[in-house]
């Protein structure tokens, strides 16, 4: 007698992603039972097996596990690309917008990236911003998994806007009891709600940003809480002159004397990490968030995520924030990533599609400590996956013998658009190229009203005279 199953997806060109390489399988199904995914095999055995509901002929498509972003600001979508081909972009690029964005600004920049990451086959978001519970609604709302990490700093308000370069940032306490403790309130109020699919984290933005008095507390708190740390480390020459500053010390040194540098740590961007400093990030047992393209234009710089994976430490995805990256495409993380590494090693087998697409799945859920639900196609883990359309004329031929290009065009020419349907624990939440969840032309109409009306805030500002893209503007290249 057949077992019953909500979904059965057959003759997929699967990849599971389970063991150490990609779990390559020619006609393979999955099957899928109350939000979880009951088998995983040939769909001769699968099609005996099991009586769907639906069943889904997945002829001529890939079905591989949801793509993971670790490192997401997404508000920043609603003033896409106020801040690049910059030097310091925060404070001449960013800081103004953000001395300005509200509530309704951030909504709407949040609810647009998420259509925009399921749309590109993301399933889950590690979005970080500052706390507020209809940030954490828009997710469960829409249907999708997030590991969300309110922001902790002891920043005055305004954060940069004004503040001059070289300068110690004025660190104030009672700001950082008032983000503690929103912090804790948000954790509190959602880690493990929507079944299960919004997870958190704490986030101190940086090392920098509070004393290490602040930062061990964080520690703590986390601690009691069973949370992991999500922190920006060693992200930019500004942050280490901070340091060098205030403590003597250079971020990753400083981490290790207070005791931060274990497998609590997720260790976002290392953009100033020398080799031996990621070496010794990586055997401390931390993870690392990899946003190549966010860093690639915002600092001309490869972050060393080959010599922290080759030294055993977990690298996942990030797409980081529109403003300075454009996009949170993981298709789009994936290209760069082997492509950065490969000029910058001048080694064309360094990071192969075949890493690079378990970083944007298994490893990257390995990175968030997810590992255990999501990220590989096996019987008992949610099931989180993703459509891909073969046919696409990027993706054409498919071809298995001698040499099977699936993944390498899936990874150097797939841009996202190929993706024609996202499941999160059993739901579909874009079916045949639909968005199910949400109004995305409502959506995207915010979004567009909402960036404007923060772009007239910061053209009423003084501060916006310093922002090094008027000058492109006024040479008519903008």
């Amino acid at each position: 007698m057949p077992e019953p199953v909500q979904t059965l997806v057959l003759h997929a060109h699967l990849l599971t992603m389970a063991g150490d390489g990609v779990g390559y399988m020619a006609d393979g199904a999955v099957a899928v039972r109350n939000g979880v995914i009951a088998a995983v095999g040939p769909t001769d055995d699968l099609a005996s097996r099991f009586v769907a509901d639906e069943v889904i002929d997945a002829t001529n498509r890939a079905l591989l596990p949801g793509l993971v972003d670790v490192h997401m600001h997404t508000p920043w979508a609603v003033v896409r690309g106020v801040a690049q081909d910059v030097a310091n972009w925060m404070q001449k690029g960013l800081a103004p917008y953000s001395r300005h964005m509200g509530d309704e600004h951030a909504l709407a920049g949040t609810r647009l990236n998420v259509l925009e990451g399921i749309r590109a086959g993301t399933t889950t978001f590690g979005d970080y911003d500052y706390p507020q519970d209809a940030w954490a609604q828009v997710f469960a709302d829409y249907g999708v998994r997030a590991c969300l990490t309110p922001t902790i700093n002891a920043m005055p308000d305004g954060g940069m806007a004004g503040w001059k370069l070289g300068d110690l940032y004025p660190l104030d306490e009672a700001v950082y009891r008032r983000k503690r403790d929103a912090a804790l309130a948000l954790v509190d109020n959602w880690q493990g709600a929507a079944d299960g699919r919004i997870t958190t984290m704490l986030g101190p933005q940086g090392p920098d940003m509070l004393t290490t008095e602040q930062l061990l507390e964080v520690k703590r708190l986390a601690q009691a809480r069973g949370l992991r740390i999500h922190m920006h480390t060693a992200q930019g020459d500004r942050e280490i002159e901070q340091m060098e500053k205030r403590f003597g010390l250079r971020t990753p040194a400083y981490l290790a004397e207070i005791g931060y540098l274990d497998e609590q740590l997720l260790a976002v961007h290392l953009t100033e990490a020398t080799d031996e400093e990621a070496e010794l990030i990586a055997h401390s047992g931390a993870s690392m968030a990899l946003c190549s393209g966010s860093i690639g234009i915002i600092d001309g710089i490869v972050p060393p995520a080959k010599v922290f994976r080759d030294a055993g430490g977990a690298v996942g995805l990030g797409s980081d924030q529109a403003a300075g990256n454009n996009c949170n495409n993981i298709f789009n993380e994936m290209k760069l990533t082997a492509l950065f590494n490969k000029i910058k090693y001048r080694d064309p087998t360094v990071m192969p599609a075949g890493e690079v697409l378990r970083m944007a799945t298994i490893e990257g859920a390995r990175a968030i400590g997810l590992d255990d639900r999501i990220g590989s196609l096996e019987a008992g883990k949610q099931a989180d996956l993703i459509l891909a359309d073969l046919t696409a004329l990027n993706l054409t031929p498919v071809l298995q013998d001698p040499i099977r290009t699936l993944v390498p065009n899936l990874v150097y020419a797939g841009t996202g658009h190929e993706v024609t349907d996202v499941m999160v624990a059993g739901r579909f939440l874009l079916r045949n190229g639909v968005i199910l969840t949400a109004d995305e032309q409502a959506v995207q109409a915010a979004a567009q009203a909402q960036g404007e009306a923060l772009s007239r805030l910061v053209a009423d500002d003084p501060v916006h005279k310093e922002m090094a893209l008027l000058e492109a503007m006024e040479r008519g290249m903008l």
